[in-house]
């Protein structure tokens, strides 16, 4: 019953005049009743002075330009940040991982890519020029059936990298070495820089 005396409600306010049998508090029935309804009025909510903004276009591979920079190494592990900057004339927005594939002259390089929670992901806004930053962490030291002698995974001179949410990689050069253990690469979600 209170749900058929909110329809009512709705229908009186929206000008229908009759909302069908009813019962009353009491259990007995009553007709359906009527009521003038006023003409709809014709008095518009004010409209909103400024243009609406257009939305806000996602950084894609088209206008980011990117670079791995090394920071800190020690004890087989190496450090260091994967940096995007946008090279357009309007802002765009970033939120999320990147995908990051190693390659070499001959294709793919062997990459595990696993997303680290610190920082995690934050909707940023990349102004023209503004940069943002994801942490980077592999190890040198080899595994499993890795050899010991030489490099333990073929040597990666770049990186496929595509933006969140996004298909199209960009290219990044890698100049860091091999990543050992079949290409592991921990790597945090992008913050600003």
């Amino acid at each position: 019953m209170t749900r058929r005396l909110i329809v009512c409600g709705l229908l009186v306010l929206a000008g229908v005049t009759a909302c069908g049998d009813r019962t009353s508090d009491n259990g007995t029935q009553t007709m359906p009743t009527s009521t003038p309804s006023s003409p709809p009025s014709t008095t518009a909510a004010p409209a909103n002075s400024g243009a609406a903004a257009p939305a806000m276009k996602r950084c894609d591979s088209t206008v980011l330009k990117g670079q791995v920079d090394p920071t800190d190494a020690g004890a087989g592990n190496r450090y260091g940040k994967f940096v995007v900057q946008n090279s357009s004339t309007a802002p765009c927005t970033l939120n999320g991982y990147s995908g990051f594939q190693l390659e070499n002259g001959s294709g793919a390089v062997p990459t595990k890519l696993e997303r680290k929670a610190d920082p995690g992901p934050k909707a940023l806004t990349l102004a023209p020029g503004a940069k943002a930053s994801a942490n980077l962490h592999w190890g040198v030291v080899p595994s499993g059936n890795e050899p010991v002698e030489g490099p333990c995974q073929p040597e990666p001179s770049k990186a496929a990298a595509i933006p969140p949410d996004e298909t199209a990689p960009l290219t990044v050069p890698w100049t860091l070495g091999p990543v050992c253990s079949g290409g592991r690469i921990e790597i945090s979600a992008f913050y600003a820089s």
